[in-house]
């Protein structure tokens, strides 16, 4: 995507976590309330996950690096989020079967652009298109849904299953549950395979497998690469005020600023949060080479010390920031590791 494209990155997110804990927890059926085996419960966009066994019980732990709700999720019934389980060692989940739907019934239905045109659409906007990006692999494609809606000129995204990618560069295999996802365009040549956008929306949970890996090294090389001038690195910077030793720059109408002139850092009733205001557009030139620019579309909000910020919607990046996709991230406990 070109900077003046725009992309909207949801995510969900929560408060501080005071201190490493463990829930513990059982998954029944809502109607038979008979234990559900290999449930999957999940804190989301992490690496922190775990299954049920035959009785449908679960533990799993948490430090505070995490900010995310919990999943718990099983194929053939809804997914659960939950936020209220800080102050629970124990927890019973109940998950309802789903409902049918007609997608099977119109998955195949000419819409005016070929499940192939959908694909690489679907491909191109949800991975991306950076190094890591190409080294994904999606490893259920059958599953989606994809729709366009001509009038409009926007394409939907469901899946009934995540979608599971398959990341070779950054070695993890990803399993994103698509709550909401929308190509819309401001030109569609269907015949030329011609197509420019306009804003790209998705919003989902995911869960962050790590890959065995016989290259360690090279692979913390490649997380620390993509971690470096991310939206998750920026925010870190962001609130330990320290935009010059992350390698920021910050410039306003072609000039470069003083960062504090224009991010005004202030304490939240929450400790562990810092509350932001900015009220101008401003581009963010990472290590001298990459360029971005952060559309607040309300002037406040929150950030914590591991690069989580809400309200998530209201943040926008476009640029370099703006483009990064599946492909590119990292889950919210990611630490570097340095050499």
């Amino acid at each position: 995507m070109s900077c003046k494209q725009l992309c909207v990155i949801y995510g969900l997110f929560l408060g501080f976590i005071a201190q490493a804990q463990t829930l513990k927890g059982r998954v029944l059926d809502a109607q038979t309330k008979e234990p559900i085996e290999t449930a999957t419960v999940y804190f989301d966009n992490t690496t922190l996950g775990t299954t049920t066994n035959a009785k449908g019980e679960f533990s799993i732990e948490y430090n505070d690096a995490v900010q995310s709700i919990l999943v718990v999720s099983f194929l053939g019934f809804e997914k659960q989020m939950i936020a209220n389980y800080r102050t629970l060692s124990f927890i019973n989940i109940e998950l309802k079967e789903q409902t049918d739907s007609l997608d099977e019934v119109i998955i195949n239905t000419n819409d005016g652009l070929t499940r192939k045109q959908k694909l690489q659409q679907f491909r191109k906007e949800f991975l991306g298109t950076s190094t890591w990006a190409k080294s994904c692999k999606i490893l259920n494609e059958n599953d989606l849904i994809l729709r366009y809606h001509k009038p409009t000129k926007t394409i939907t995204a469901t899946s009934k299953n995540p979608v599971i990618v398959q990341n070779s560069k950054l070695q993890y295999e990803i399993a994103y549950d698509i709550i909401d996802f929308e190509i819309i365009y401001n030109y569609v040549d269907e015949r030329n395979n011609v197509f420019n956008n306009k804003s790209v929306i998705y919003l989902g949970t995911s869960y962050y497998k790590p890959l065995l890996d016989r290259d360690k090294s090279r692979t913390q090389k490649n997380r620390l690469k993509a971690y470096n001038g991310s939206v998750q690195h920026f925010m870190r910077a962001l609130y330990r005020e320290q935009f010059e030793a992350f390698d920021y720059q910050i410039f306003f109408k072609g000039f470069i600023v003083n960062p504090w002139d224009y991010f005004k850092i202030s304490k939240h009733e929450n400790p562990n949060l810092k509350e932001v205001v900015i009220e101008e557009q401003v581009t963010i030139l990472y290590n001298k080479k990459a360029q971005s620019s952060l559309l607040a579309t309300d002037t406040v909000f929150v950030v914590d010390q591991y690069g989580n910020y809400a309200p998530i919607n209201k943040v926008l990046f476009v640029g370099d920031m703006g483009s990064q996709r599946i492909g590119d991230s990292l889950p919210f406990d990611y630490e570097p590791v340095f050499e």
